[in-house]
């Protein structure tokens, strides 16, 4: 007996995949710098010492005076030797006049008139410590500065990104199949 057979014949599907990889670009362009610093605004004030110094003192110990001292020394000298001038005067002719009290009037007024007084010897440093006067007056300053902000006009610039997706290409390279036959 002749049984049926049945031939079965299979091919296999095939699939094809055909990929594009992304691509990815990123480019950062660099900031456009722009700083400016303005100068800082100075003002000083100052005020000038003062130095001063008297030497009238110094100059006069030393014997250098002014017209107007020289003058002022020599009228209170004339009138201090008149006074005195005139005070002896009016003693000796009080005595001259007392004669007849008795003594030699005469002869004790020429004793008195002849000697010359000692004068003394002392040592005189010139100038004297301390005889010129010094005044200062300190000047000062005063300064005022007033700083200016910075100017900042920098410009960032974005990033430039590019992509281009990835592709996959599905394809079917082989179909599959089934074949069947009876045979008997």
């Amino acid at each position: 007996m002749n049984i049926p057979q049945i031939q079965l014949q299979t091919t296999r599907g095939q699939i094809g995949l055909t990929t594009k990889k992304p691509v990815q670009q990123i480019e950062q362009p660099k900031a456009e710098l722009y700083l400016q610093q303005p100068k800082a605004e100075m003002s000083i004030r100052t005020t000038k010492s003062k130095l001063t110094s008297d030497t009238v003192e110094m100059r006069e110990s030393l014997d250098l005076k002014s017209s107007a001292s020289r003058t002022a020394e020599v009228a209170q000298y004339s009138a201090q030797t008149a006074m005195e001038g005139l005070a002896r005067r009016v003693q000796e002719g009080g005595e001259l006049m007392k004669i007849e009290n008795g003594g030699n009037p005469l002869a004790e007024q020429a004793k008195r008139t002849g000697k010359q007084p000692y004068s003394s010897l002392g040592i005189k440093f010139i100038p004297q410590a301390g005889s010129v006067k010094i005044s200062f007056t300190p000047g000062s300053a005063d300064t005022q500065v007033e700083s200016q902000k910075v100017i900042n006009n920098t410009k960032t610039n974005k990033p430039i990104h590019t992509y281009t997706p990835g592709k996959v290409n599905v394809e079917m390279l082989q179909h599959p199949s089934l074949k069947i036959d009876w045979h008997i």
